[in-house]
């Protein structure tokens, strides 16, 4: 499978990395070599990268098990967002925190089962980056053996101090330095992008590697899926109704996207980042903020899908453009392929023209 990928490899018109028939190209050989265009490099984004790799390799390991150990369900406590914490997010949020915080490249972190901040403990060298993330995206699937995910997002640090401070976090999406995903579904992928484009890595479990599957993914600019749980149709309000009637072709002369929805974020992005579409998850009367994360989800999932051509929104602005309030702000989202955002953003915009007509 990997030898039959293209012959090279380019990122920004240069070869970096030259497949022959039986060459295997690791997660990190590919980094070095994406290391090896930029010689102002410290070498310390990349260790992120490698210790990210490392923890996913681990959680990857409880969650293939997690039908045999007693580790599926859901804990007596609930995280910040008041929902219940399922086991496995407990277990993979701390790992995470165990495998970056005492590399040096850190200089904080934020997740979305944490509160705060997540400080680097004393003792600890500080790096330059902070590190924000969901550890386990759509943990209420895990008790029906649903596709699951790791979200992250990574900034550089802007305060003087040697701990990172609230104004590291929030920063505006564009800022981002990486950011990536796992899913743990039939076989564990990595995807992740550093601005130069998207690579995806398949795990082999016989090895414990990340394996170059998927180098520069481009998602098409005409979607084929739409993903959004319409039970809540009740709802929103009509610019939104009026943008589904859209995608589903009852409105219009597009042709009618096929709804797939599993109800993963990780999931439902990652099927429409390969095969082209978009996923909604529009603000309503109950949550007329939006109900996702920007910082652990909206934010790192629209740089990926930015790099590999799509484009990301909130109805309103880019994604990656908003400058967040608080650690644990929610956002609406409409995410994949570009003319599909487009359509969200152009009806919006014309419902916003007609109120105040």
């Amino acid at each position: 499978m990997i030898g039959a990928l293209p012959l090279p490899i380019t990122l920004a018109g240069v070869a970096v990395v030259q497949h022959t028939a039986t060459s295997v190209v690791t997660i990190e050989r590919f980094i070095i070599e994406q290391e090896r265009q930029h010689p102002e490099a410290t070498g310390e984004l990349s260790g992120i990268l490698y210790d990210m790799a490392l923890a996913a390799k681990m959680i990857a390991n409880k969650v293939r098990r997690a039908g045999l150990a007693d580790i599926l369900g859901s804990t007596e406590h609930s995280n910040v967002q008041g929902e219940i914490q399922q086991k496995l997010d407990v277990f993979a949020n701390d790992t995470i925190i165990k495998a970056m915080d005492h590399g040096g490249r850190l200089c904080a972190m934020a997740s979305e089962e944490e509160p705060g901040i997540i400080q680097i403990p004393d003792g600890f060298r500080c790096g330059k980056y902070c590190l924000m993330f969901d550890p386990l995206d759509g943990s209420s699937n895990i008790d029906v053996n649903v596709p699951v995910g790791t979200i992250f997002s990574v900034v550089q640090k802007i305060t003087r101090g040697r701990q990172g401070e609230m104004e590291d976090m929030l920063q505006p999406g564009r800022r981002q330095v990486a950011s990536g995903y796992v899913i743990y579904g039939s076989s564990t992928m990595l995807v992740y992008t550093t601005g130069q484009g998207v690579h995806g890595f398949t795990l082999d479990p016989s090895i414990g590697e990340f394996l170059l599957s998927h180098p520069n993914i481009r998602i098409p600019n005409d979607g084929r899926y739409l993903s959004v749980n319409d039970s809540y149709e009740s709802f929103w309000e009509e610019g939104t109704k009026q943008i589904m009637r859209r995608y589903r072709g009852l409105e219009g002369d597009r042709r009618p996207l096929n709804v797939r929805y599993v109800g993963s974020l990780v999931a439902d992005f990652h099927r429409n980042l390969l095969g082209g579409g978009v996923f909604c998850y529009p603000a309503n009367k109950k949550t007329p903020g939006g109900k996702l994360r920007l910082l652990y989800e909206a934010n790192p999932l629209a740089f990926i899908c930015e790099q590999a051509g799509g484009a990301a929104t909130d109805g309103m602005q880019r994604i990656l453009d908003i400058v967040p309030r608080e650690l644990h702000e929610r956002v609406p989202l409409f995410i994949g392929s570009k003319r599909d955002v487009d359509l969200a953003n152009a009806t919006y915009a014309s419902h916003a023209e007609l109120a105040s007509a």
